[in-house]
Protein backbone atom coordinates (compact mmCIF):
# COMPACT_ATOMS: atom_id res chain seq x y z
CA UNK A 1 0.00 0.00 0.00
CA UNK A 2 1.65 3.42 -1.03
CA UNK A 3 1.43 6.36 1.76
CA UNK A 4 -1.08 7.85 -0.40
CA UNK A 5 -3.36 5.37 -0.08
CA UNK A 6 -2.73 4.69 3.15
CA UNK A 7 -3.28 8.64 3.54
CA UNK A 8 -6.99 7.92 2.14
CA UNK A 9 -7.95 5.06 3.89
CA UNK A 10 -6.78 7.17 7.16
CA UNK A 11 -8.94 10.19 6.42
CA UNK A 12 -11.67 9.25 4.16
CA UNK A 13 -14.67 7.57 5.25
CA UNK A 14 -15.31 4.12 4.30
CA UNK A 15 -18.91 4.72 2.43
CA UNK A 16 -17.16 7.49 0.26
CA UNK A 17 -14.13 5.60 -0.68
CA UNK A 18 -16.45 2.52 -1.89
CA UNK A 19 -18.61 5.42 -3.83
CA UNK A 20 -18.59 5.78 -7.54
CA UNK A 21 -18.11 9.18 -9.12
CA UNK A 22 -21.04 10.92 -10.49
CA UNK A 23 -20.22 9.74 -14.34
CA UNK A 24 -20.58 12.14 -17.06
CA UNK A 25 -19.77 10.71 -20.47
CA UNK A 26 -17.92 13.01 -22.79
CA UNK A 27 -20.94 13.76 -25.51
CA UNK A 28 -18.17 15.58 -28.25
CA UNK A 29 -19.22 14.58 -31.23
CA UNK A 30 -22.24 12.86 -30.62
CA UNK A 31 -26.19 13.87 -30.37
CA UNK A 32 -26.34 14.15 -27.03
CA UNK A 33 -29.94 13.05 -25.84
CA UNK A 34 -28.70 11.67 -22.20
CA UNK A 35 -29.09 14.54 -19.78
CA UNK A 36 -32.72 16.19 -20.47
CA UNK A 37 -31.26 19.22 -21.29
CA UNK A 38 -33.41 22.20 -23.90
CA UNK A 39 -32.03 21.86 -27.13
CA UNK A 40 -32.72 25.27 -27.84
CA UNK A 41 -30.69 28.03 -27.63
CA UNK A 42 -32.01 31.89 -27.21
CA UNK A 43 -32.51 33.54 -30.46
CA UNK A 44 -28.94 35.58 -31.88
CA UNK A 45 -30.56 38.89 -30.77
CA UNK A 46 -31.38 38.36 -27.22
CA UNK A 47 -27.51 36.17 -27.06
CA UNK A 48 -26.20 39.70 -27.58
CA UNK A 49 -28.30 41.42 -25.45
CA UNK A 50 -27.39 39.24 -22.75
CA UNK A 51 -23.62 39.24 -23.67
CA UNK A 52 -24.02 43.21 -23.41
CA UNK A 53 -25.51 42.75 -19.89
CA UNK A 54 -23.12 40.59 -18.95
CA UNK A 55 -20.04 42.41 -19.68
CA UNK A 56 -21.10 45.29 -17.14
CA UNK A 57 -20.91 42.32 -14.32
CA UNK A 58 -18.91 43.35 -11.03
CA UNK A 59 -16.64 40.43 -11.31
CA UNK A 60 -13.85 42.21 -8.36
CA UNK A 61 -16.69 42.34 -5.79
CA UNK A 62 -18.55 39.26 -3.98
CA UNK A 63 -22.08 38.96 -5.06
CA UNK A 64 -25.26 40.69 -3.47
CA UNK A 65 -25.76 37.97 -0.69
CA UNK A 66 -29.60 38.33 -0.16
CA UNK A 67 -29.86 37.85 -4.06
CA UNK A 68 -33.07 40.12 -3.22
CA UNK A 69 -33.56 41.40 -7.08
CA UNK A 70 -33.30 38.02 -8.75
CA UNK A 71 -35.69 36.14 -5.59
CA UNK A 72 -38.58 38.81 -6.31
CA UNK A 73 -38.58 38.96 -10.03
CA UNK A 74 -38.42 34.50 -9.53
CA UNK A 75 -41.54 35.14 -7.22
CA UNK A 76 -43.43 37.26 -9.27
CA UNK A 77 -42.79 35.52 -12.53
CA UNK A 78 -42.60 31.72 -11.79
CA UNK A 79 -46.43 31.30 -9.74
CA UNK A 80 -44.94 31.31 -5.86
CA UNK A 81 -47.50 32.24 -3.58
CA UNK A 82 -47.75 35.67 -1.92
CA UNK A 83 -46.12 35.63 1.70
CA UNK A 84 -43.18 33.10 0.57
CA UNK A 85 -40.16 33.42 -0.64
CA UNK A 86 -37.41 31.37 -2.38
CA UNK A 87 -33.81 30.11 -1.52
CA UNK A 88 -31.50 29.95 -4.37
CA UNK A 89 -29.03 26.93 -5.06
CA UNK A 90 -26.62 25.87 -7.47
CA UNK A 91 -28.73 23.82 -9.37
CA UNK A 92 -31.11 21.96 -7.74
CA UNK A 93 -28.21 19.28 -6.49
CA UNK A 94 -27.35 21.83 -3.49
CA UNK A 95 -31.01 22.50 -2.63
CA UNK A 96 -30.98 19.14 -1.73
CA UNK A 97 -27.82 18.67 0.06
CA UNK A 98 -28.70 22.13 2.32
CA UNK A 99 -31.82 20.53 3.10
CA UNK A 100 -30.38 16.76 4.04
CA UNK A 101 -27.62 18.72 6.25
CA UNK A 102 -30.11 20.69 8.27
CA UNK A 103 -32.43 17.23 9.12
CA UNK A 104 -29.70 14.85 10.01
CA UNK A 105 -29.02 15.17 13.16
CA UNK A 106 -25.27 13.66 14.89
CA UNK A 107 -25.85 10.65 17.12
CA UNK A 108 -29.26 10.31 15.99
CA UNK A 109 -30.87 8.06 13.26
CA UNK A 110 -32.63 10.46 10.71
CA UNK A 111 -34.10 8.93 7.51
CA UNK A 112 -34.54 10.52 4.22
CA UNK A 113 -37.06 8.68 2.36
CA UNK A 114 -38.32 9.05 -1.24
CA UNK A 115 -40.06 5.99 -3.97
CA UNK A 116 -37.89 4.17 -6.24
CA UNK A 117 -36.79 4.95 -8.27
CA UNK A 118 -35.93 8.27 -8.35
CA UNK A 119 -33.32 10.96 -8.73
CA UNK A 120 -30.30 9.60 -7.93
CA UNK A 121 -29.16 12.54 -5.74
CA UNK A 122 -32.07 12.07 -3.03
CA UNK A 123 -30.34 8.88 -1.79
CA UNK A 124 -26.55 9.64 -1.86
CA UNK A 125 -27.52 13.22 -0.69
CA UNK A 126 -28.83 11.32 2.48
CA UNK A 127 -25.41 9.57 2.60
CA UNK A 128 -23.21 12.62 2.16
CA UNK A 129 -24.97 13.69 5.67
CA UNK A 130 -24.83 10.79 7.12
CA UNK A 131 -28.27 10.07 7.49
CA UNK A 132 -30.23 6.65 6.32
CA UNK A 133 -32.25 6.42 2.83
CA UNK A 134 -35.04 4.41 2.60
CA UNK A 135 -36.49 3.64 -0.77
CA UNK A 136 -40.09 2.57 -1.37
CA UNK A 137 -40.31 0.64 -4.47
CA UNK A 138 -43.29 2.25 -6.98
CA UNK A 139 -45.60 -0.15 -8.27
CA UNK A 140 -44.71 -1.46 -11.70
CA UNK A 141 -46.54 0.56 -13.74
CA UNK A 142 -44.04 3.30 -12.09
CA UNK A 143 -47.67 4.71 -9.68
CA UNK A 144 -46.99 5.55 -6.21
CA UNK A 145 -47.71 2.51 -3.62
CA UNK A 146 -49.59 4.75 -1.14
CA UNK A 147 -50.30 2.45 0.86
CA UNK A 148 -46.42 0.99 1.17
CA UNK A 149 -45.56 4.58 1.11
CA UNK A 150 -47.92 5.66 4.06
CA UNK A 151 -46.40 2.25 6.31
CA UNK A 152 -43.08 3.33 5.73
CA UNK A 153 -43.66 7.02 7.30
CA UNK A 154 -45.59 5.07 10.26
CA UNK A 155 -42.30 2.81 10.46
CA UNK A 156 -39.54 5.45 9.92
CA UNK A 157 -41.05 8.33 10.52
CA UNK A 158 -38.74 10.18 7.66
CA UNK A 159 -37.47 14.19 8.77
CA UNK A 160 -37.51 14.67 4.72
CA UNK A 161 -39.26 12.83 2.04
CA UNK A 162 -38.89 13.56 -1.74
CA UNK A 163 -41.75 13.18 -4.30
CA UNK A 164 -40.51 14.22 -7.96
CA UNK A 165 -43.46 15.79 -9.64
CA UNK A 166 -42.97 14.21 -13.04
CA UNK A 167 -40.84 11.74 -11.51
CA UNK A 168 -37.02 11.04 -12.56
CA UNK A 169 -36.82 8.61 -14.46
CA UNK A 170 -40.25 7.54 -15.13
CA UNK A 171 -41.47 10.42 -16.41
CA UNK A 172 -44.89 10.14 -15.11
CA UNK A 173 -47.04 12.72 -12.59
CA UNK A 174 -47.97 10.50 -9.51
CA UNK A 175 -51.59 11.06 -8.32
CA UNK A 176 -51.74 14.13 -6.71
CA UNK A 177 -54.43 13.40 -4.31
CA UNK A 178 -52.32 10.28 -3.07
CA UNK A 179 -49.20 12.93 -2.47
CA UNK A 180 -51.37 14.96 -0.76
CA UNK A 181 -52.43 11.88 1.65
CA UNK A 182 -48.75 11.16 2.38
CA UNK A 183 -47.77 14.96 2.66
CA UNK A 184 -50.42 15.39 5.39
CA UNK A 185 -49.20 12.25 7.01
CA UNK A 186 -45.81 13.51 7.90
CA UNK A 187 -47.73 15.58 10.08
CA UNK A 188 -44.87 17.51 12.39
CA UNK A 189 -42.25 15.07 12.36
CA UNK A 190 -41.13 15.01 8.72
CA UNK A 191 -41.08 17.73 5.42
CA UNK A 192 -42.21 16.33 1.87
CA UNK A 193 -40.33 18.05 -0.84
CA UNK A 194 -42.03 18.16 -4.29
CA UNK A 195 -39.36 18.26 -6.98
CA UNK A 196 -40.70 19.62 -9.75
CA UNK A 197 -37.78 20.26 -11.87
CA UNK A 198 -39.70 19.02 -15.02
CA UNK A 199 -42.49 21.62 -14.14
CA UNK A 200 -42.18 23.85 -17.36
CA UNK A 201 -43.12 20.18 -19.74
CA UNK A 202 -46.08 18.61 -17.11
CA UNK A 203 -47.72 22.02 -16.29
CA UNK A 204 -49.01 21.02 -12.95
CA UNK A 205 -47.53 21.73 -9.83
CA UNK A 206 -47.90 21.71 -6.19
CA UNK A 207 -46.79 25.56 -5.55
CA UNK A 208 -49.93 27.45 -5.25
CA UNK A 209 -50.92 24.66 -2.22
CA UNK A 210 -47.78 25.82 -0.20
CA UNK A 211 -50.11 27.85 2.28
CA UNK A 212 -52.38 24.51 2.68
CA UNK A 213 -49.19 22.28 4.15
CA UNK A 214 -47.00 24.30 6.33
CA UNK A 215 -44.73 21.19 6.20
CA UNK A 216 -44.10 20.91 2.17
CA UNK A 217 -41.32 22.40 -0.34
CA UNK A 218 -41.93 22.78 -3.43
CA UNK A 219 -38.43 23.09 -5.14
CA UNK A 220 -37.48 23.64 -9.26
CA UNK A 221 -34.58 24.84 -11.62
CA UNK A 222 -34.28 26.63 -14.22
CA UNK A 223 -31.86 23.89 -16.06
CA UNK A 224 -34.83 21.84 -17.91
CA UNK A 225 -36.44 25.20 -19.04
CA UNK A 226 -33.09 26.14 -21.16
CA UNK A 227 -30.50 27.61 -19.03
CA UNK A 228 -28.96 24.34 -17.62
CA UNK A 229 -25.86 25.69 -18.03
CA UNK A 230 -26.13 28.67 -15.44
CA UNK A 231 -27.12 25.66 -12.55
CA UNK A 232 -29.53 27.56 -10.89
CA UNK A 233 -32.51 25.83 -8.73
CA UNK A 234 -35.16 27.35 -6.30
CA UNK A 235 -37.18 26.53 -3.74
CA UNK A 236 -39.56 27.79 -1.49
CA UNK A 237 -41.75 26.74 1.91
CA UNK A 238 -42.93 28.40 4.88
CA UNK A 239 -41.16 31.70 5.68
CA UNK A 240 -40.20 30.09 8.87
CA UNK A 241 -38.79 27.02 7.68
CA UNK A 242 -37.07 28.19 4.74
CA UNK A 243 -35.04 30.51 7.39
CA UNK A 244 -33.70 27.65 8.95
CA UNK A 245 -32.75 26.21 5.35
CA UNK A 246 -31.46 29.84 4.52
CA UNK A 247 -28.62 28.97 7.64
CA UNK A 248 -27.14 25.91 6.37
CA UNK A 249 -27.02 27.48 2.59
CA UNK A 250 -23.45 28.55 1.98
CA UNK A 251 -22.78 32.25 1.48
CA UNK A 252 -22.14 33.70 -2.21
CA UNK A 253 -23.53 30.31 -3.44
CA UNK A 254 -24.88 31.57 -6.62
CA UNK A 255 -22.81 33.58 -8.86
CA UNK A 256 -22.76 36.96 -10.09
CA UNK A 257 -23.18 35.90 -13.59
CA UNK A 258 -25.96 33.19 -13.06
CA UNK A 259 -27.56 36.00 -11.40
CA UNK A 260 -27.74 38.05 -14.66
CA UNK A 261 -28.38 35.46 -16.56
CA UNK A 262 -31.04 34.40 -14.77
CA UNK A 263 -32.52 38.11 -14.61
CA UNK A 264 -32.33 38.39 -17.91
CA UNK A 265 -34.04 35.21 -18.89
CA UNK A 266 -36.99 35.83 -17.32
CA UNK A 267 -37.45 39.36 -18.48
CA UNK A 268 -38.01 36.84 -21.79
CA UNK A 269 -39.74 34.39 -20.24
CA UNK A 270 -41.86 33.48 -23.12
CA UNK A 271 -39.20 32.70 -25.42
CA UNK A 272 -38.55 29.68 -22.89
CA UNK A 273 -41.69 28.88 -22.27
CA UNK A 274 -42.66 28.70 -26.17
CA UNK A 275 -39.77 26.31 -26.61
CA UNK A 276 -41.15 24.01 -23.81
CA UNK A 277 -44.33 24.23 -25.84
CA UNK A 278 -42.65 22.97 -28.50
CA UNK A 279 -40.67 19.91 -26.48
CA UNK A 280 -44.36 19.59 -25.37
CA UNK A 281 -45.54 18.82 -28.75
CA UNK A 282 -42.27 16.98 -30.11
CA UNK A 283 -42.71 14.50 -26.93
CA UNK A 284 -46.32 13.09 -28.10
CA UNK A 285 -45.40 12.95 -32.04
CA UNK A 286 -41.52 11.17 -30.76
CA UNK A 287 -43.45 8.30 -28.10
CA UNK A 288 -46.10 7.66 -31.27
CA UNK A 289 -42.61 6.56 -33.26
CA UNK A 290 -41.08 5.03 -30.71
CA UNK A 291 -44.11 3.14 -30.06
CA UNK A 292 -44.20 1.84 -33.32
CA UNK A 293 -40.72 0.22 -33.13
CA UNK A 294 -41.11 -3.74 -32.73
CA UNK A 295 -40.08 -4.95 -29.25
CA UNK A 296 -40.63 -1.61 -28.04
CA UNK A 297 -42.48 0.01 -24.89
CA UNK A 298 -43.03 3.62 -24.49
CA UNK A 299 -44.07 4.79 -20.78
CA UNK A 300 -46.49 8.27 -20.22
CA UNK A 301 -44.16 10.85 -19.57
CA UNK A 302 -45.24 14.71 -18.73
CA UNK A 303 -41.50 15.37 -18.91
CA UNK A 304 -38.92 16.48 -21.33
CA UNK A 305 -37.73 12.95 -21.42
CA UNK A 306 -39.23 9.52 -22.34
CA UNK A 307 -38.35 6.25 -20.87
CA UNK A 308 -38.58 2.74 -23.24
CA UNK A 309 -38.43 -0.37 -22.79
CA UNK A 310 -36.66 -2.23 -25.40
CA UNK A 311 -35.96 -6.22 -25.78
CA UNK A 312 -31.61 -5.50 -24.53
CA UNK A 313 -31.12 -2.01 -23.74
CA UNK A 314 -27.12 -2.70 -23.01
CA UNK A 315 -27.17 -3.81 -26.82
CA UNK A 316 -29.31 -0.85 -27.75
CA UNK A 317 -27.27 1.83 -25.72
CA UNK A 318 -24.03 -0.16 -27.42
CA UNK A 319 -25.38 0.73 -31.10
CA UNK A 320 -26.66 3.85 -30.12
CA UNK A 321 -23.37 5.00 -29.21
CA UNK A 322 -21.83 3.58 -32.08
CA UNK A 323 -24.17 6.03 -34.22
CA UNK A 324 -23.00 9.11 -32.01
CA UNK A 325 -25.85 9.00 -29.81
CA UNK A 326 -26.03 8.99 -26.30
CA UNK A 327 -28.90 7.77 -24.18
CA UNK A 328 -28.91 6.72 -20.63
CA UNK A 329 -29.43 2.96 -19.84
CA UNK A 330 -31.24 3.03 -16.97
CA UNK A 331 -31.52 -0.94 -16.74
CA UNK A 332 -29.38 -1.06 -13.67
CA UNK A 333 -30.64 1.58 -11.64
CA UNK A 334 -33.52 -0.61 -9.82
CA UNK A 335 -35.53 -3.95 -11.19
CA UNK A 336 -38.11 -1.68 -12.76
CA UNK A 337 -36.35 -0.46 -15.36
CA UNK A 338 -34.87 -3.63 -16.21
CA UNK A 339 -33.94 -2.70 -20.27
CA UNK A 340 -35.23 0.78 -19.98
CA UNK A 341 -33.23 3.53 -21.74
CA UNK A 342 -34.12 7.15 -20.93
CA UNK A 343 -33.96 9.62 -23.97
CA UNK A 344 -34.27 13.32 -23.60
CA UNK A 345 -36.65 15.17 -26.20
CA UNK A 346 -35.24 17.21 -28.56
CA UNK A 347 -35.41 18.66 -32.09
CA UNK A 348 -36.78 17.09 -34.96
CA UNK A 349 -33.48 16.01 -36.37
CA UNK A 350 -32.38 15.00 -33.36
CA UNK A 351 -35.21 12.70 -32.22
CA UNK A 352 -34.96 11.21 -36.14
CA UNK A 353 -31.39 10.31 -35.49
CA UNK A 354 -32.70 8.33 -32.23
CA UNK A 355 -35.55 6.75 -33.87
CA UNK A 356 -33.03 5.64 -37.21
CA UNK A 357 -30.06 4.46 -34.63
CA UNK A 358 -32.73 2.93 -31.94
CA UNK A 359 -34.55 1.34 -35.07
CA UNK A 360 -30.67 -0.24 -36.43
CA UNK A 361 -30.12 -1.47 -32.87
CA UNK A 362 -33.22 -3.81 -33.16
CA UNK A 363 -32.39 -5.47 -36.57
CA UNK A 364 -28.44 -5.59 -35.80
CA UNK A 365 -26.89 -8.41 -33.77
Amino acid sequence: MTSIDKLIENTIRPDVRALASYHVPDATGYIKLDAMENPYELPEALRSELAGRLSAAVLNRYPVPSYSTLKQRLCERLGVPAGHDVILGNGSDELIQIMATAVAQPGKRTVIMAPVPAFVMFARSAQYAGAEFVGVPLRPDFTLDKPAMLAAIAEHRPALLFLAYPNNPTGNLFDPADMAEIIAALGETGIAVVDEAYEPFAQSSFMARLPEFPNLVVMRTLSKLGLAGIRLGYMSAAPALLAQFDKVRPPYNVNVLSQIAAEFALDHLEVLDEQAARIRAARAEFARELARLPGVEVFPSAANFLLVRVPDSDHACARLAANRVLAKNMSKMHPLLANCIRVTVSTPDENAAFLNALATSLTTP
